[in-house]
């Protein structure tokens, strides 16, 4: 079993153990195969019907004989089954069921190899979802192999320290009044692309997408440190910034036009995990630090990019020389003492220090 295979029965949360030796639809090999993988009884005996014929043919001693080598819920259905040895492919649809309870939908194929004396040699089975090439083209096209892979390893949620990004673009009313509503859309799309790219390249995760505005994790674990993630950080916000005027250019737009406020911050205890359904696929974090950056972000208007003393106490000497910046000589300002403060910032987070980045 191929090592793909292996991590997509696991629910992408392990790659699970191969039963060699075993029989194929015996207790033993189903019983072990289906704990916390994408697989149950009822999948495998959908395999089974599909690939009964075969495996009758190939039984020493019959239907009586696969009976007892079975799985018991399986028994019966061999009755079913008839022998057949000359067909070299078959094909059936599979229904799995992924760690969260969602089912999966897949279709299997399986064939027969022969050597070159028209020897049988084995059985190959490859199981492919239900959705077209196209389909699957069109969602992972545009991806990006390396965030797909930093998405993968938070499958499993969990506790994992991590730098915050919120992004929003200031003035969207007046812009989307000015605007055609396709026009508007065009932009949108342009600006949340050029986000998630600089997100992507710095090496972080992207999160929700909230109507303009955009949330990144920068991944302690992923960057290799505490202070590379806040590098990380920082370095997504100001390449967004560079990244803006370019989306302002080719919407024929004036760079003042769109002016983004950032909130950059630090979550020690963020729980962190993918939320995957039948209609999307997303990362997403859970902590007080989260509404913080949102409160922060909220109050950079201006076109600031505010980062929280917790981020920037993270960053090590080298990784503050190649931003610029000396945390050590850094003035803070408390977030209700600055004259953007929002409301919400006040009430919610009035002492948290900020300052610009």
């Amino acid at each position: 079993m191929t090592d793909d295979a292996r991590l997509s029965q696991g629910s992408l949360l392990r790659r699970v153990p191969v039963p060699l030796g075993l029989h194929y639809f015996g207790r033993e090999a189903i019983e072990s195969a289906v704990q916390g993988t994408v697989f149950n009884v009822q999948s495998g005996l959908a395999t089974l019907v599909a690939m009964g014929p075969w495996v009758l043919a190939d039984t020493p001693g019959g239907r009586e004989a696969l009976r007892e080598l079975v799985h018991p819920a399986y028994r019966d259905h061999v009755d079913a089954i008839e022998p057949d040895d000359r067909s070299i492919a078959r094909t059936a649809p599979v229904t799995g069921v992924t760690a969260g309870g969602a089912e999966v939908q897949m279709k299997l194929t399986a064939w027969r190899v022969h050597d070159a004396g028209g020897r049988l040699a084995g059985t190959v089975l490859q199981t492919l979802p239900s959705v077209g090439m196209a389909v699957l083209g069109t969602l992972a096209g545009p991806g990006d192999a390396g965030h797909f892979a930093r998405m993968q390893s938070v499958a499993k949620a969990g506790r994992r320290p991590a730098a915050i990004l919120f992004a929003d673009l200031e003035a969207s009313s007046p812009l989307a009044r000015r605007l055609s509503t396709a026009s508007y859309f065009a932009l949108g799309r342009r600006l949340v692309r050029a986000a998630d790219q600089c997100v992507v390249e710095a090496g972080g995760l992207v999160g929700r997408h909230v109507g303009d505005g955009v949330v990144a994790f920068f991944l302690a674990a992923d960057a290799g440190s505490e202070s590379a993630a806040a590098r990380a950080c920082i370095n997504a916000a100001r390449a967004l910034r560079v990244a803006a005027a370019d989306v302002a250019a080719r919407s024929d737009l004036e760079p003042g036009d769109i002016s983004l406020r950032f909130g950059l911050h630090w979550g020690s205890t963020l729980y962190v995990g993918q939320i995957a359904t039948s209609g999307r696929s997303e990362v997403t974090a859970l902590g007080n630090e989260v509404n913080e950056a949102a409160r922060i972000e909220a109050c950079a208007s201006g076109a600031r990019a505010l980062a929280s003393k917790d981020l920037m106490e993270r960053l090590e000497p080298d990784d503050a020389a190649a931003l610029g910046l000396d945390p050590d000589r850094v003035t803070y300002t408390a977030l209700g003492d600055l004259p953007t403060a929002t409301e919400k910032a006040r009430r919610d987070a009035p002492a948290i220090a900020v300052c610009d980045v």
